[in-house]
């Protein structure tokens, strides 16, 4: 019987398919309203829905241009690369280790920007942006679930006893981590969220 990261190359090209979309779906929409505020400082984004769901004060703020340019455009330029390394694997390639090993690399990097974002935006900008949220929600099962088939493959050279033990909590691995995020943001705005009730 396999473990869900040893079962992963099908399961996992689907989540590279599927979550690929949808990072590149909501980096394109914040790209979109990003060029629409730049042809006119008073527009008002369409996902600026109240003082804390406002993606105008992220795009604003200089976190959303961490590396000199918006940063949307890294999503536009590597999901595709998510979805097409998911089709390809579903279409029979079987690749190996060193294109494992790559997407755990740029999922690494992508979750660990995601989180610094996280922070930026509890707690520097004080806004949340919900096509941002939805990156952070995609980002996070891709560095996962590679990082699970990576262990159990034994991609890393090892480490398959750890990968498995961990694939037998896979889902509530990422359970927990939702709701830490959660609980951060009604920590950080309930000032905001008690006023709601």
């Amino acid at each position: 019987m396999t473990t869900p990261g040893a079962a992963a190359p099908r399961g996992l090209a689907w989540l590279y398919v599927v979550g690929g979309a949808v990072g590149l779906a909501a980096s394109a929409a914040l790209i979109v309203e990003k060029l629409a505020k730049l042809a006119n400082p008073g527009y008002v984004p369409t996902c600026s829905i109240n003082p804390i769901i406002s993606c105008g004060s992220v795009m604003d703020s200089a976190q959303a241009a961490a590396f000199g340019f918006p940063n949307p455009l890294i999503g536009v330029a590597a999901f595709p690369v998510v979805v097409t390394a998911g089709a390809v694997v579903l279409g029979g390639f079987e690749p190996p280790r060193w294109f494992w090993l790559g997407m755990q690399v740029g999922t690494t990097l992508a979750v660990i920007f995601i989180h610094w974002l996280v922070v930026q935006s509890l707690y520097e900008i004080h806004a949340l942006c919900p096509y941002c949220m939805v990156v952070w929600v995609v980002t996070i099962p891709l560095f996962w679930y590679t990082t699970l088939h990576n262990l159990t493959a034994g991609n890393f050279g090892g480490g398959q006893s750890v990968g498995a033990a961990l694939a037998r909590f896979h889902s509530l691995v990422l359970v927990v981590w939702y709701l830490v995020i959660v609980v951060l943001i009604l920590q950080a705005f309930w000032d905001y969220w008690s006023t709601l009730l």
